[in-house]
Order: C-alpha cells, then sequence, then structure tokens
C-alpha cells in the first residue's frame, strides 16, 4: 500500500549534497518562496550552524513556510553509497528522507550522491507493491514540447517485466508535469520494425502491447522520433537512458557555444543577433536543462527528486516547483492500482 504520498503537503530538502553548496540551495529556496505562493512549506535539512545563518542573511529566519532540521553529517559525491549510508546516518541525505518515510514531509528534493539517494530511498521507503525497481524519469525537449525519458539511470540492466512499470511510471509522471492525458509510450529500440532489438526489446514489446488497456502504447520507437512530436514518453533501461539525457545535455551546451561563436563571428552577424535576441532568447529557455531542475525516482512508497549534483539555484527552483506538482497530484495514489492491474494482465495465460 502506498503511503505518505500527500498527507503533510511539506517539502524536505537536502541542503548540504551539492556541488554548490547550501548557500545555493537557500538561495534557491528564496526564489522559490518568492515566485511560486502556492508552494507547501519547505524543510531544510542540513547542519544548524551553517544553515542558521545564511536563512538569517536571506531574511529566511523568520518565514512560517520554512523550518530547519538539523543533521550533522554529509554524504559527498565521492562517497560508495552502501558504505555511505551505514558509516553516515545522521547525514542530511539520510535525514530527508527519513522525514518522509515518517510522514512528516511528503516528498525529499536532493543534489546530493545520485547512488546514495537511489540507495537510500529504495531501502527506507521501499518499492510500491508489485514494482521491483524504481526508475528516474527526466524530461527532454522536443519539437512541439517535451517528453519524459525513462529510465534515466537507476536501472542500468532492466528484465521486460521492470520496462512495462517504466512506461506506467512515465505516463504518470507525464500526466502531472506535462499535462498530457494519455500519453503516447513508446519503446527505445534499433527500429520499428517487428523483430528488430535484442531479446530484452522483443519480448517487452510484447508485454506493453497485453497491457494496452493501461497505457496507450505507440509501438516501438527508433532515435530518429525522440525529438520529433511523436511520443510523449521514452522507454528504456538505465543504461541506454542515462546516455541518452547526458549526451542531450551536452548537446545543448555545445550547439549554445558554437552559436553564440559564430554570432560574435563579425559586426554583421552580431547585428542580426541583436535583432534575433528575442527568439534567441526564447530558444534558449525551451531546450534549457535547468526548466524542470530535477528527475524523481518513480514507484517508491515516497517521493524522492533528483537534482543535478552542480544545480544552480534556479534549477533547485525549477525542482522544488515539481516536488509541488507531484504532492499535488497525489501521483503515487494514482500509479499503484494501474501497476496492479498490468501486473494480472501479464500474469495471464498466452494462447497461441
Amino acid at each position: 500500500m502506498v503511503t505518505n504520498s500527500g498527507a503533510t503537503g511539506r517539502i524536505a530538502v537536502d541542503a548540504m549534497g551539492g556541488d554548490l553548496g547550501p548557500a545555493e540551495v537557500v538561495a534557491a529556496v528564496k526564489l522559490a518562496l518568492h515566485q511560486y505562493p502556492e508552494l507547501k512549506p519547505i524543510t531544510l535539512v542540513g547542519d544548524e550552524a551553517i544553515l542558521g545563518p545564511l536563512m538569517s542573511q536571506a531574511g529566511l529566519q523568520r518565514s512560517h513556510r520554512l523550518s530547519l532540521h538539523h543533521a550533522s553529517e554529509v554524504i559527498t559525491m565521492e562517497d560508495k553509497p552502501l558504505n555511505a549510508l551505514k558509516r553516515k546516518k545522521d547525514s542530511s541525505m539520510v535525514r530527508a528522507i527519513e522525514l518522509v518515510k515518517n510522514g512528516d514531509a511528503s516528498v525529499v528534493v536532493s543534489c546530493g550522491n545520485t547512488g546514495a539517494l537511489m540507495a537510500a530511498g529504495t531501502l527506507r521507503l521501499r518499492t510500491m507493491e508489485g514494482i521491483a525497481r524504481p526508475a528516474l524519469a527526466a524530461i527532454c525537449p522536443r519539437q512541439g514540447g517535451h517528453f519524459v525519458l525513462i529510465d534515466a539511470g537507476a536501472n542500468p540492466e532492466a528484465k521486460p517485466e521492470h520496462l512495462v512499470h517504466n512506461a506506467i511510471l512515465g505516463s504518470h509522471y507525464c500526466r502531472v508535469m506535462l499535462g498530457v492525458k494519455s500519453p503516447r509510450v513508446g519503446l527505445m529500440n534499433i527500429g520499428t520494425e517487428e523483430g528488430k532489438g535484442n531479446a530484452v526489446i522483443t519480448e517487452t514489446n510484447e508485454l506493453l502491447r497485453r497491457v494496452g488497456s493501461v497505457i496507450n502504447y505507440a509501438g516501438p520507437i527508433e532515435g530518429f522520433h525522440v525529438f520529433a512530436e511523436h511520443v510523449d514518453v521514452v522507454v528504456c533501461d538505465g543504461f541506454v537512458g542515462n546516455i541518452m539525457l547526458k549526451s542531450w545535455e551536452s548537446l545543448v551546451k555545445f550547439f549554445y557555444g558554437m552559436l553564440k561563436e559564430e554570432l560574435q563571428a563579425n559586426p554583421l552577424r552580431l547585428t542580426g543577433a541583436l535583432l534575433s535576441k528575442g527568439a534567441f532568447s526564447a530558444l534558449k529557455e525551451r531546450i534549457n536543462p535547468e526548466r524542470y531542475g530535477g528527475a524523481p525516482l518513480l514507484g517508491l512508497n515516497g517521493n524522492v527528486l533528483k537534482a543535478h549534483g552542480s544545480s544552480s539555484r534556479r534549477a533547485i527552483k525549477s525542482a522544488l516547483h515539481a516536488a509541488n506538482e507531484i504532492i499535488a497530484a497525489d501521483m503515487n495514489q494514482h500509479i499503484e492500482p494501474d501497476i496492479a492491474r498490468a501486473n494480472e494482465l501479464l500474469a495471464q495465460p498466452v494462447f497461441t
């Protein structure tokens, strides 16, 4: 049974684990509280000797929408996940997740060590009934809008049933964050023809067709379709998904840098660039990886949102907004019955 899906309506923030330090997190919280009046209350988790002065400097020490939960330790990016969880039980990451487990928060947001966050979330919150492994979901731009990529790196090796669950998880996240009522789901493959791909993809394709009453399955897709207006959810294992996500993010930076260099090559181009500044700003905003700020670890008995380790205050602000949307939608309560129905369909005998 899903627990702690939104009863408290509070966001727990691991304030210590990011590359840019707790000052950037506090700055992000200030931006979020100012920009989103409907934002749920926030609990900053970390060393009060560090966070207290930062909150005072930001003018947040008296905010009724913000509280502080002390944690004396920090899990660093260099820490090995399981060792860190054993040795640093009073870390900001662990304490933030425990707030969700105990019902004192509805979602945790962290820029910390990805492996440790996934391990801590899975071990302490456990997966939903019927789900074997959680998955990371990321939102990426495409022609005409955005799509959900799942799994973005949680499970490099997945079985067909895991990918079916990913399709359901991704569909629900797409409804919440992108407002698509019946998301079109595509299975990432090396081609669209029947029989293409390895044994896992072939079996997954068959299973996804069998659960067609639960999701809107559009069939296998290939790389040409990903950034076209073809599907709303792209399903793959964590190995493929993580490569796709990081390649897209690096490609955005590459093209932006190259475009800037070319536009500044001579005065005539520079004049044209100034005249087109509005269009370039809109394009930058549309493809900016910081727009949604984080990737939720879906499939747990509680909500965990992973932001980049190098997240700026703007990216963390976006992650806080995404966390707020997840709480408002009470997403997990809608996921569990779909997982149960899909598992029932998959358990039924197939007659040939």
